[in-house]
C-alpha cells in the first residue's frame, strides 16, 4: 500500500499546484507551486524516496524523457526548427551575459571555487548540477558539494514566475495582433491558425494502415523506435551532441516523413502520465537539500542568481530589436537557461491558455511562442550548460 499512497501524495502536490495556477491565470505557475510542496515536505514529514516509491524510478524518467522529447518534435516542422535560430542566439549570448557577470563581478564578493561550482547549474538544469557535484566530490571540496544542486533548486522556483510574467506579457501583445488580424483570411495571424488546424490533415498515412490498425500501442511503439534511434546515435557519437537534443531533432523527422502524428502521445493517451513522472523526478532533487545547508549557502545563492539573470537580462534587451524579437520574448528566451524542458513546455502552454480568448487564438499564440521556447531551452540546459559544466570542472 505504501506505493500507493506515495503515489497519491505525488498526484495532491501536482494537482494543487495546476488549481493554483489556474485560480491566478497563471501569474502563479502550477510548477512553482508544486516545487513549494515538495520542498516544505521534504523538509518534514515526506520520505525521501516518495517519488521513486510512486513507481517514477530512474528508468521511467529515462523513458519517458526520450519519449516525450520526440513528442516534441512531433509539434514542429522543419523549417520552423531552423527559423529559430534566433530564439537560440538570444538564448546562448543570455548564457554569456550570465557567465561575464558571475563570473567577473561575482569573484569581487566570493572566493574563484564557490563561484566556479555554482554557475554551471545557474546555466542549466540537472545534469550540470551534479557533473559539478561529482566534481567537488572528486577534488575534496567537501564544503562546497552541496552548493550546485541547491543553486538549482533556487534558480528554478525564481525562474518560474519571472518568466510566467514576461510570458504573460508576450501573449498580451500577441493577443492584440492577432485580435486586429483575425477577420482578414490573407493575415499572418489567420495563416498561422490555418496552419495549426491543418496540420494533423495534412499528414501523410503511416504505412498506409486502415483506422483499425491505428491504435494507441502502434503509436507508443514507433515513438519508442524514434527514440531508441535517436539515443543509439546519441551514444555513437560519444555525446558530441546530446542525445536529449538528437531526439528532438530525430522526431522532428519522423513527423515530417510520417512516421509519427502530430502530438502523438497525446493521441496514444499518456502524455500527461510521462510528464507527470518527468516533473516528480525534477521535484525529488529538492530532498538532496535541507533548510541548514540551504542557510548555509543563501547569500551566495542569492548574489550569484541576480547578478546572472541581470547579465540575461541586459543581453536580452541590447539584442532583442537586432534580432527581431520583442524584450518580453527575448528575455523568456534566455531565462530557459534556469530551467530547460519541460518546465518551458508546461509554462508556455498554460500561459497561452489563460491569455486566449479561443481556441484559435490559442493556437496563434502556441506557434509563436512554443518553438522559441523549447529551441532556447535546449540550446542552453541540454548543449550549453553540460559544455560549460565540463569546462568549469577543470577549474576548481
Amino acid at each position: 500500500m505504501t506505493y500507493l499512497f506515495s503515489f497519491t501524495i505525488v498526484m495532491i502536490f501536482m494537482l494543487i499546484g495546476e488549481w493554483a495556477s489556474a485560480a491566478t491565470k497563471a501569474y502563479v505557475p502550477s510548477i512553482f507551486i508544486t516545487a513549494v510542496l515538495f520542498a516544505i515536505g521534504f523538509w518534514t514529514i515526506l520520505p525521501k524516496n516518495i517519488v521513486n516509491q510512486a513507481s517514477y524510478t530512474p528508468q521511467f524518467v529515462g523513458v519517458a524523457m526520450s519519449l516525450l522529447l520526440v513528442q516534441m518534435g512531433s509539434l514542429m516542422n522543419l523549417k520552423e526548427l531552423f527559423n529559430q535560430w534566433k530564439a537560440v542566439c538570444i538564448a546562448l549570448l543570455g548564457v554569456c551575459g550570465t557567465l561575464l557577470f558571475t563570473l567577473v563581478i561575482g569573484s569581487f564578493f566570493f572566493d574563484w571555487k564557490t563561484v566556479v561550482a555554482a554557475v554551471p547549474p545557474l546555466t542549466g538544469g540537472i545534469v550540470a548540477a551534479l557533473l559539478m557535484t561529482n566534481g567537488l566530490k572528486a577534488a575534496g571540496i567537501t564544503t562546497l558539494v552541496a552548493l550546485p544542486v541547491s543553486m538549482f533548486i533556487m534558480h528554478s522556483m525564481i525562474g518560474y514566475p519571472l518568466t510566467a510574467v514576461l510570458l504573460r506579457k508576450e501573449g498580451k501583445r500577441l493577443s492584440g495582433i492577432y485580435q486586429a488580424q483575425k477577420n482578414d483570411p490573407n493575415s499572418e495571424a489567420s495563416k498561422m491558425v490555418r496552419q495549426h488546424k491543418n496540420s494533423e490533415e495534412q499528414e501523410k498515412p503511416v504505412l498506409n494502415l486502415s483506422a483499425q490498425f491505428q491504435t494507441p500501442v502502434f503509436i507508443i511503439t514507433r515513438v519508442a523506435i524514434v527514440a531508441l534511434l535517436a539515443n543509439w546515435v546519441g551514444a555513437l557519437l560519444h555525446g558530441v551532441i546530446n542525445a536529449n537534443v538528437i531526439c528532438l531533432v530525430f522526431g522532428v523527422i519522423a513527423h515530417q516523413i510520417g512516421f509519427i502524428e502530430t502530438n502523438a502521445l497525446d493521441k496514444a493517451k499518456i502524455f500527461n502520465w510521462l510528464m507527470y513522472g518527468l516533473l516528480a523526478y525534477i521535484f525529488e532533487q529538492l530532498s538532496l537539500t535541507t533548510p541548514k545547508v540551504i542557510g548555509g549557502i543563501i547569500i551566495q545563492i542569492i548574489v550569484l542568481i541576480l547578478l546572472g539573470i541581470l547579465g540575461m537580462f541586459i543581453a536580452s534587451f541590447l539584442l532583442a530589436k537586432p534580432f527581431g524579437l520583442s524584450r518580453e520574448m527575448a528575455f523568456a528566451c534566455s531565462l530557459t537557461a534556469l530551467f530547460g524542458f519541460p518546465a518551458d513546455f508546461i509554462l508556455t502552454t498554460e500561459v497561452c491558455h489563460t491569455v486566449a480568448h479561443s481556441e484559435d487564438e490559442e493556437a496563434y499564440l502556441t506557434e509563436n511562442i512554443l518553438p522559441k521556447m523549447l529551441v532556447g531551452g535546449f540550446a542552453t540546459v541540454s548543449v550549453a550548460s553540460v559544455i560549460i559544466a565540463s569546462v568549469f570542472l577543470k577549474l576548481l
